[in-house]
């Protein structure tokens, strides 16, 4: 897509014109980098450092250049031309090319000015973070961008269809920084990559970014049913998580303990302190902004202790009449009515694509003879789906119906790994998304079965991605380290990636870092938000470029501690 080398004919011409468009200052930044074209390009991949490298490729390179002379308010470079370093960006950029230049820095004048619409959110919340004025390049009585600002724009082009949606190019030459991208989410990406440098070294180097990444799915995900997070608490998180080009929040909104947002359809199983829903709507609104997907989960048929306590009936018991933790009996449809009540309500509430099904865990699969410890449920798959039926394939087809729910109100669903069972008289609708975190439960199958049955698959590898409130059960707290070195979105189950041919990102989508509070006081919402900085740093790097860091470990968590 960049060419090797640029031509020092090339360049002439491009300089000629613009010392007659920009006059006799510009003329002199012109001449700097007229004298960089016979430097090679430096492409850069993820995490390496920057430095007096020689530099390469002087074109716009897909940005959009407005010309206009300078005006008195606004600054010019002034500093040498040289050969900057490279940004400083959490994730890394995939390719930077360096120019010889002045850079650029904010001074007086400067402006964020967008020259779309569609991207006037993007240039009013940078405008605001770097306390400079927002500018409206689009329209009637729009202004064009001059020396000294940054412009953000739409590129229509096919070369920046092909590249994605949440692809951009960041060009900073002549004292000017342009950002484009196919849609709004890359220009603000493209933002986050200046934003940072700008917080690292005050300043930008002459040079041009084409940056996008490689898993489609890079979020975190947040148990606020065991433990209680405030709004306040969670806004903050996505203010980091936009900064970290992460775009999917996922909540686990009920457990056995807890059932912690507003509801209308069924009140009745609300737990306190609970998220209102006109919380719940400031907490989307802000994702949104910040390009972020907030999905919903409502785990069944287990984990459902906190419905069950207002619904007693609706106790899953075994043959000797004891109940089953967590669990709803899933031949009762009253059951089914109120779980399918529950998620047509959230589906409302929450606007994105996808939602989350649960299915992970239910106790009536996790004993060694599920037809004898549950006589009502395996008489109900027999009379539902035949004498060959069992309690597997009526957890099935729960599931199934719950997916089909989804459906309807407009959604992807996703489930847990253990929730898709291998063979049996019902099998699992495929169009869904499998969420994969362990191969330590009974009947947990090998990540490699999934792919090879065709599933779309989003990396919850416990190993590495889950911090589980006071370790239990030989959870240990992960380290961004670990993360940072070992993991990649192939490594789905224990320490072992998946053969290549099954991982690539129309396999593999994605992965999330996630928070369980399984034993709620085991730390303060202060100490997990210190204690997952590390760890989301590094599962934001490692979803948008797998490949191994240059960058070692100790310098990549100093800078994102820098510019976090």
């Amino acid at each position: 897509m960049w060419p090797k080398k640029l031509a020092v004919s090339r360049v002439s011409k491009a300089s000629k014109a613009s010392r007659a468009a920009r006059g006799p200052r510009a003329s002199r930044a012109s001449r700097a980098v007229l004298g960089a074209s016979a430097c090679a390009v430096l492409a850069l991949s993820a995490c390496s450092g920057g430095g007096d490298e020689p530099g390469g490729s002087a074109s716009s390179a897909g940005g959009h250049r407005t010309s206009s002379s300078p005006t008195s308010d606004a600054p010019s470079p002034t500093a040498p031309a040289k050969i900057g370093p490279a940004p400083s960006a959490v994730p890394a950029v995939r390719e930077w090319k360096a120019v010889r230049g002045p850079g650029w820095e904010p001074a007086d004048g400067t402006r964020v000015v967008a020259r779309d619409e569609a991207v006037a959110d993007e240039a009013r919340l940078l405008a605001g973070e770097m306390k400079v004025p927002y500018g409206k390049g689009y329209g009637k009585g729009g202004e064009k961008a001059r020396t000294g600002d940054i412009e953000l724009g739409l590129d229509k082009g096919a070369e920046a269809k092909k590249a994605g949606r949440e692809a951009y190019v960041l060009n900073s030459r002549d004292g000017k920084v342009t950002i484009t991208g196919a849609s709004d989410a890359g220009v603000f990406y493209g933002t986050r990559t200046l934003l940072q440098t700008v917080r690292d070294k005050g300043r930008f180097s002459d040079g041009v970014v084409e940056d996008r990444p490689d898993r489609a799915q890079r979020g975190f995900m947040l148990d606020i049913a065991r433990k209680h997070f405030d709004a306040e608490w969670i806004e903050q998180r996505i203010k980091e998580m936009g900064d970290l080009k992460l775009n999917q929040l996922q909540l686990h909104l009920s457990d056995d303990q807890a059932f912690r947002v507003e509801s209308e359809s069924h009140p009745e199983v609300v737990s306190e302190p609970h998220l209102t829903k006109d919380q719940l709507r400031r907490i989307i609104e802000l994702a949104k902004a910040r390009h972020i997907e907030v999905i919903p989960e409502i785990d069944s048929p287990g984990h459902l202790g906190a419905v069950i306590k207002a619904h007693p009936g609706l106790q899953l018991k075994n043959a000797s009449g004891q109940a089953t933790r967590g669990a709803v009996d899933i031949s009762d449809p009253k059951a089914a009515k109120i779980v399918d009540d529950l998620l047509r309500e959230y589906a409302k509430l929450f606007p994105g694509t996808y939602a989350h099904l649960g299915g992970d865990e239910y106790r009536a699969l996790t004993v060694k003879d599920p037809a004898a410890s549950y006589p009502q449920l395996a008489s109900a798959a027999r009379k539902k789906y035949g004498k060959g039926a069992d309690v597997q394939d009526l957890a099935t087809a729960w599931l199934n119906d719950r997916a089909d729910t989804l459906r309807k109100a407009g959604k992807t669903p996703q489930v847990w790994n253990d929730g898709i069972h291998k063979g049996g008289s019902v099998r699992a609708d495929k169009d869904r998304q499998v969420t994969y975190w362990t191969g330590k439960e009974i009947g947990a199958r090998e990540p490699v079965e999934y792919l090879k049955e065709g599933w779309k698959v989003v990396n919850l590898n416990d190993e590495y991605l889950y911090y589980v409130l006071g370790e239990p059960n030989d959870f240990t707290y992960p380290t961004g380290e670990r993360i940072y070195e070992e993991w990649t979105p192939a490594v789905l189950r224990g320490k072992k990636a998946v053969p290549s041919s099954l991982s690539g990102p129309d396999r593999i989508l994605g992965g999330r870092f996630a928070v369980w509070c399984d034993i709620a006081d085991a730390q303060s919402t202060d100490q997990i938000a210190k204690a997952v900085k590390a760890p989301l740093a590094a599962t934001s790097q490692k979803l948008w470029n797998p490949e191994k860091p240059k960058m070692g470990w100790a310098e990549f968590k100093a800078l994102s501690e820098r510019v976090g």
